[in-house]
């Protein structure tokens, strides 16, 4: 056996909205009453399943042909240790990858689509088909992977959480977020909803929600120059953008520094003054977050490591 056979595939799952209700209300009868008492459809979600179900069949069928595999789910990647010649295969949805990459150190990431029907997949190149041949090919090296570029947030206590999309910090609940912002020589105090930072990726999603937002508020109130096109970053772009959501200007807080662009060189730098409920959290992932509350620094910058996607 070559020594690109031997390398181990590490199939990343994910629970489909039937599983997840199944483990909330203990039976699927439970489930069922539940969506449906809701009036919503419940065949839906079996359709979802079912098709997950045969995806996962084919990916694993494959994987048992090929050799050496091991299947994780995703509530367990914070703690899961990826071998550096491991090849990762996510099987859901683009925010799986994306939950995925952050995780890895420099590995092959392959996209597979569980529902082509269903899910655009923009980061699902792949079909469960493919897998087969195409596992040969990534062990090899002979397939085109893409640069991703991903953000880090890195706190003065030594913790650290990456991001494929995006970062948020601000408050777990729905309360001003309070911190002194820094880029390069210009700082501010802060009261806002939070801050988004988004890599090139991740300016295609929510960055592109806030921005498109504000410029649509901007042209109803006539303002000069509201009227531009919004362009998304490439995946691989050298820098990040940041945009402060909501932010309020009053005697203790100014909203000057809400928009702008991070570099490895030129990083944002954050103090929280928020005594509690201060989260930084990334790629919408709320359960895994950093806690960052009062006294504590954060430093927001390109991360190091570069995300790999197969194509």
């Amino acid at each position: 056996m070559s020594a690109a056979t031997e390398r181990k595939v590490v199939l990343v799952t994910r629970r489909t909205r039937l599983e997840e209700l199944v483990a909330r209300y203990h039976t699927l009868a439970q489930a069922r009453f539940y969506i449906e008492h809701l009036e919503a459809d419940f065949s839906d979600y079996l359709r979802e399943n079912a098709a997950y179900a045969a995806s996962l069949q084919v990916a694993v069928q494959a994987l048992q042909a090929r050799g050496r595999y091991q299947i994780v789910d995703r509530a367990y990647l914070p703690n899961f240790v990826f071998a550096p010649d491991d090849i990762v295969v996510a099987l859901g949805q683009d925010g799986l990858v994306a939950n995925t990459m952050k995780y890895l150190t420099g590995q092959a990431l392959v996209g597979v689509n569980p529902e082509p029907s269903r899910w655009d997949g923009i980061l699902l190149p792949f079909q469960p088909k493919d897998l087969a041949s195409l596992l040969l090919d990534v062990a090899g090296e002979r397939r085109a992977v893409k640069s991703v570029t991903m953000a880090e947030a890195r706190l003065s206590d030594g913790q650290a959480l990456r991001a494929v999309n995006d970062l948020f910090i601000g408050p777990r609940t729905h309360t001003s977020a309070l911190y002194d912002i820094q880029l390069g020589q210009r700082q501010e105090s802060h009261s806002s909803s939070g801050i988004i930072v988004s890599t090139g990726l991740g300016s295609t999603a929510w960055m592109k929600s806030i921005v498109t937002g504000s410029l649509r508020i901007a042209s109803a109130l006539h303002v000069a120059g509201s009227k531009v096109a919004y362009t998304p970053l490439p995946w691989d772009t050298d820098h990040l953008v940041f945009a402060v959501r909501e932010p309020f200007p009053s005697k203790s807080s100014a909203a000057e520094l809400v928009y702008g662009s991070v570099t490895a060189k030129e990083p944002l730098r954050l103090r929280s003054r928020m005594p509690e409920n201060g989260v930084i959290f990334s790629d919408g992932m709320e359960s895994d977050y950093l806690r960052f509350t009062a006294g504590l620094e954060a430093k927001i910058s390109v991360a190091q490591e570069r995300g790999r996607l197969v194509l």
